[in-house]
């Protein structure tokens, strides 16, 4: 027999989890001095230790190693089990790769620029949107180019806003797709964030479109301040992030106006390029 320390020792396991294990019954004492409550144990149950300890480092919990110590497992059941932890270490070892590549790229930045980032990449989630939407076309995707055509919506779309009763719900996103004629050209779509109460699409008397922007799974997002015609530089980050990190793009950013002041040098507003 031997004694509780002894146990732990042979086991590669601290006395004190040797005391819980016991508590929970997973692993009861051969032996308990009756006077002294001392624990012993035998040579035997270090072989139900090491399942334990087997079952415990697959990701196991403790009331799953019982069931399956105590046999109320079946074989099939098992092997679900066992399928559902490899799909979460691979979903694990994924994500631990995403952010090796976002470390590999932030350090290969640092080498090149000779300093730290001060602008960030997030990849994350974005929800559907209901938006009222003004559209219409600009000669390329230049800034030079948006910036004209995409000023002038907003401004009309507001004033329409105002005059069908509707107000906003939230910030505004603009949102941009390839023109139609090709060559280059983009349709620039002006939104702003509606209430869910806004029945989507065009309405008689209603100079303006409501439509629902579907939710984005994965989009890397940085944040632009300052006023839109100097957002090309934060767009080239997000670029080379994009591309170092060996990820794909798949459609332009959405632009979501976070704080857009009357002073544009105060502008907060967030990229969001949906990734393939």
């Amino acid at each position: 027999m031997f004694t509780i320390g002894d146990f732990a020792r042979h086991g590669r396991v601290s006395a004190r989890m040797l005391r819980h294990y016991d508590a929970v019954g997973l692993l009861r004492p051969e032996h308990t001095d009756p006077f002294t409550g001392y624990r012993y144990y035998s040579a035997a149950q270090l072989a139900t230790l090491n399942r334990v300890i087997a079952l415990k480092d697959l990701g196991f919990t403790l009331a799953q190693v019982r069931q399956i110590l105590e046999e109320r497992v079946t074989t099939e059941e098992l092997r679900g089990m066992l399928k559902l932890r490899q799909a979460e270490l691979e979903e694990s070892m994924s994500a631990a790769a995403a952010r090796l590549a976002q470390v590999e790229a932030r350090l290969r930045s640092i080498e090149s620029e000779g300093r730290m980032p001060t602008q960030d990449v997030v990849v994350k989630s974005t929800p559907a949107v209901r938006v009222a939407v003004l559209s219409a076309v600009a000669a390329s995707y230049a800034p030079e180019h948006i910036g004209p055509v995409i000023s002038p919506l907003y401004d009309q779309l507001f004033t329409r806003l105002k005059a069908a009763g509707v107000t906003p719900a939230g910030p505004g996103i603009a949102y941009y797709e390839d023109a139609p004629e090709g060559g280059g050209a983009v349709l620039v779509h002006a939104g702003c964030t509606v209430s869910a109460g806004q029945e989507p699409g065009r309405v008689p008397g209603r100079d303006f479109e409501v439509v629902d922007l579907p939710a984005v799974e994965r989009a890397a997002t940085i944040v632009h301040r300052g006023p839109m015609d100097t957002v090309m530089p934060t767009e080239q980050t997000l670029a080379r992030w994009i591309d170092a990190g060996g990820h794909s793009s798949a459609g332009y950013a959405r632009e979501v106006c976070l704080e857009c002041p009357p002073d544009k040098e105060k502008w907060v507003t967030e990229l969001q390029v949906p990734l393939g």
